[in-house]
C-alpha cells in the first residue's frame, strides 16, 4: 500500500525517497525525467514514475493511491507544478506538505546583481562587458540569445545529455561556449572554470545549498566575479528537509536508526582535526556537544544540540529519530579525559569512535618536548594532587580548565618549596590567538589565563617515590608530639590496603606521619587528619606544607564529633581514640558499612576496648599483630639494641550496616 507520494525534482526529494526506502515505508516517487529516475535507488519499497502529470492526472493518481501524504519537493522554480500539486491535494483531500530548499542568499558579502527573471538578467547583462558563465540550465538557454554578442560572451553549462547538447548547439552555443557536465560542482571547480574562461559574471538561480548555490557564490567571490542572482518566483511556505523527516517519523512511529559517531576534534580549530574527523563532522545531520565544540564545527544545513550530559544526549537521540547521521564532538582525543567513556555506556557499543589529536600531543610538539616519559593528568572537573605529582616526577602535564589555574598552581609550588621548577603554559591551543609561555612559578603569580589552558612542568630535582611505605622518621617535624614510628607505620599502612583513589581518616593524627604517608599514596584520593591537641595541629600543618600534600585536610577537634560532617571514608586509621573507640567505629560503619579499619594500641586498656568492639560490631577479616621493634644505639664503640614500646596492630573490615 502506498503511504506517501513524493513529487521529486530536487536533491531533497531524492533524500526523502532514500529515507523512506531505508525505513521500509512504501512510496510513489514522481520525477519529470528518466535521468531523475536513474538517480533513485532500485527498491521493492519505492515505485518510481518519470511521466509528467497534469493537474487532473495528479488528482486521479492520488485517488487511486487512497489519498496518501503528498510531499512536494519540486524545484523552487517549478511554480506551475507546485500549484497543480496543491490543487490536486485540495480536490482529493490528500495531506499536502511543501518541502523547501534553504535560501542562502541573505547576508551576502560580495557585490551582486539581482534579477526577478532570466529576461531581466539578460537586460542587465546587455549593458556590461566581459564573459558570462550561465548555470541556469538548458530550458532557459534560448533567452540568452537576446544578448547582442552572446556567441562570444556566454558560456553555457548544462547537463551532459545528447538531446540537451543538440538543443543548445541549435541555438548557437557550440565548442568551448557549451559545457556539458553533471554536478554537483565544488567551489574549487566553479572557480577553475571562471578563471579558465575569464568570466566577469556568473548567472545563477537562488536554488539553495543543495543546488550548489553557495559553492557558486564562494567561487565568484574568490575570483572577483560578480554574481547575477535570479530570485525565486514565489514566496513559499513549507518545511525543511529535516523537518520533513521528523514529520515522517511521527506519522509512521519510526524509532531512531542513527549512525552515531563520537568525534575527537583536536584542539578546536579546523586545522587540528584529522581528515577522518572532518569527514565525520561534515557528513552529519546533527552535531551534539558543548557550545564551543559545536560552534567550531557546524556547517550549512546542520542542526545543533548543545549538551554534554550523556543521559540527556541519549534521550535526545531517542526522541529525534529524524536524524540519520549524528556526530557527537569532543575536544582533543576521545580517549584522553573525554566524555566518550560515559557516552559509550549510555549509547552502546554500536557507536563509532573517531580519534583526535589530544592536548599533550599537540602542546608538547609546540614546545619541542617529548612526552613518552611524562605523567599525563587533568585537574579539570576532578581532584588531582598536582603539586605532589610534580614533587615526585621529573615531567608532568596537566589540563587545567580554569582562568586562575596557572596562578593557583604557581602559588602552591612556591609554598611547597618548588620555586625552581620550569613551567610551560598553553592557552587556546590551535586557534589564531594561541598563547604559549614559559618561566618559573614566580613569573605566573597572579596570572589570569584563558580557561582553555594546559601546563607542563619540569622538575629536575624531583624526589623519587619509594616503592613501599616507609618515609624515614627523621623526615618529619615532631616537636613534643607523639608519632607512629616508621616500622609500625609501614606495617599498619600495608594492613590498610589503600588504593590510589581512597578516602582516608587518620584519627588521632599526632604529627601526621601516617596522614602524610597515606596522602602520598592516594594521590587521586583524599586524607582527613583528625586531631584535638593544638600543638599537634600546628606540627601537622608544618608537615603538610613540607611534603606538599594538597589532598590532606586537617580537622581540629575530638573524634567522633569532628567526623560527623566529613564525607564517608573507605579506609580509617585509629592512632588515638581518647576512650571513644566504640563510638568512633560505630560512626565509621554508619558512614560506610564496608570501611577498612586499622587500629594501633599501646595501652592494654585500649587493646581491651578494641577487642570488645570486634565482638559487638559487624566487623570481619579481623587480624591482630604485635610488633616489638628494637633499634641499635651506639654506646662507645658498641651497638646496643634499644627496644621500642610494643604495639598491637588490629585490622578489620566492616561487614554490613549497623542495626
Amino acid at each position: 500500500m502506498c503511504k506517501v507520494i513524493i513529487f521529486a525534482g530536487t536533491t531533497e526529494g531524492r533524500q526523502i525517497a532514500e529515507f523512506l526506502n531505508r525505513r521500509k515505508i512504501s512510496a510513489l516517487i514522481c520525477v519529470a525525467t528518466e535521468y531523475g529516475e536513474q538517480l533513485l535507488p532500485a527498491s521493492d519499497t519505492l515505485d518510481v514514475s518519470h511521466n509528467r502529470l497534469s493537474e487532473p492526472e495528479m488528482e486521479s493518481l492520488m485517488r487511486e493511491k487512497g489519498s496518501p501524504l503528498v510531499l512536494d519537493a519540486t524545484h523552487p522554480y517549478a511554480a506551475e507544478v507546485t500549484e497543480n500539486i496543491r490543487k490536486a491535494c485540495e480536490q482529493t483531500g490528500s495531506p499536502y506538505v511543501r518541502v523547501l530548499r534553504e535560501n542562502t542568499a541573505e547576508n551576502m558579502e560580495t557585490e551582486s546583481l539581482y534579477a526577478g527573471s532570466v529576461e531581466e538578467a539578460v537586460t542587465l547583462l546587455e549593458h556590461t562587458k566581459g564573459n558570462i558563465l550561465v548555470t541556469t540550465g538548458s530550458k532557459e538557454a534560448e533567452k540568452y540569445t537576446a544578448l547582442s554578442d552572446y556567441k562570444k560572451r556566454v558560456f553555457l553549462r548544462v547537463l551532459s545529455l545528447p538531446n540537451v547538447a543538440q538543443q543548445c548547439a541549435a541555438l548557437g552555443f557550440e565548442g568551448r561556449n557549451l559545457i556539458c557536465m553533471q554536478g554537483p560542482f565544488s567551489m574549487e571547480l566553479n572557480a577553475a572554470m571562471l578563471r579558465q574562461l575569464d568570466c566577469k559574471y556568473l548567472v545563477t538561480k537562488m536554488s539553495g545549498s543543495t543546488g550548489g548555490f553557495q559553492e557558486k557564490i564562494e567561487a565568484a567571490r574568490s575570483c572577483g566575479c560578480i554574481p547575477v542572482m535570479i530570485g525565486r518566483p514565489l514566496k513559499e511556505e513549507g518545511i525543511s528537509l529535516i523537518q520533513c523527516k521528523r514529520l515522517l517519523c511521527e506519522r509512521f512511529s519510526l524509532s531512531s536508526q542513527a549512525e552515531i559517531t563520537l568525534v575527537g576534534i583536536g584542539m578546536g580549530s579546523e586545522k587540528s582535526r584529522t581528515r577522518e574527523a572532518a569527514e565525520a563532522v561534515r557528513g552529519a545531520d546533527l552535531l551534539i556537544g558543548a557550545r564551543r565544540m559545536v560552534q567550531s564545527c557546524v556547517g550549512r544545513g546542520q542542526d545543533v544540540y548543545v549538551e554534554y550530559d550523556s543521559e540527556k544526549i541519549g534521550n535526545y537521540i531517542r526522541l529525534h529519530p529524524e536524524y540519520e547521521k549524528i556526530a557527537i564532538v569532543l575536544s582533543g582525543d576521545t580517549g584522553f579525559y573525554s566524555g566518550a567513556r560515559k557516552l559509550l555506556q549510555v549509547l552502546g557499543n554500536q557507536v563509532k569512535v573517531v580519534c583526535g589529536i589530544s592536548s599533550p600531543v599537540y602542546f608538547m610538539s609546540r614546545i619541542q618536548k617529548t612526552w613518552d616519559d611524562t605523567i599525563l593528568t587533568s585537574v579539570h572537573g576532578k581532584h588531582t594532587e598536582l603539586v605532589g605529582l610534580i614533587r615526585r616526577h621529573e615531567k608532568v602535564f596537566s589540563i587545567l580548565g580554569t582562568s586562575d589555574g596557572i596562578a593557583e598552581l604557581a602559588e602552591k609550588l612556591i609554598a611547597s618549596g618548588l620555586k625552581n621548577v620550569r613551567m610551560y603554559t598553553g592557552e587556546r591551543l590551535s586557534y589564531e590567538d594561541e598563547k604559549i609561555r614559559q618561566g618559573g612559578p614566580e613569573d605566573f603569580l597572579g596570572y589570569e589565563a584563558d580557561s582553555l589552558s594546559v601546563v607542563y612542568v619540569e622538575n629536575s630535582d624531583y624526589e623519587k617515590l619509594p616503592v613501599t611505605h616507609g618515609i624515614s622518621d627523621s623526615a618529619f617535624l615532631r616537636d613534643k608530639v607523639p608519632m607512629t614510628k616508621e616500622e609500625v607505620r609501614t606495617v599498619s599502612l600495608s594492613k590498610l590496603r589503600l588504593y590510589e583513589d581512597s578516602v582516608c581518616y587518620d584519627i588521632g593524627a599526632g604529627t601526621g606521619s601516617v596522614s602524610i604517608e597515606m596522602a602520598v599514596r592516594v594521590f587521586s584520593g583524599k586524607v582527613y587528619a583528625i586531631e584535638k591537641k593544638p600543638l599537634a595541629v600546628e606540627v601537622l600543618k608544618k608537615n603538610k606544607a613540607k611534603f606538599g600534600v594538597g589532598n590532606l585536610e586537617i580537622i581540629e577537634g575530638m573524634a567522633p564529633e569532628a567526623m560527623e560532617d566529613l564525607e564517608p571514608c573507605t579506609h580509617a586509621f585509629i592512632g588515638g581514640s581518647s576512650g571513644n573507640m566504640k563510638e568512633i567505629i560505630r560512626l565509621l560503619l554508619k558512614k560506610n558499612p564496608c570501611v577498612r579499619i586499622v587500629i594501633n594500641c599501646i595501652a592494654l586498656e585500649t587493646l581491651s576496648e578494641a577487642l570488645q568492639c570486634l565482638k559487638e560490631l559487624p566487623l570481619t577479616d579481623t587480624e591482630i599483630v604485635q610488633i616489638a621493634a628494637s633499634k641499635a644505639k651506639s654506646v662507645a664503640s658498641y651497638h646496643m639494641m634499644m627496644g621500642e614500646n610494643p604495639i598491637y596492630i588490629i585490622s578489620c573490615t566492616g561487614i554490613g550496616a549497623l542495626e
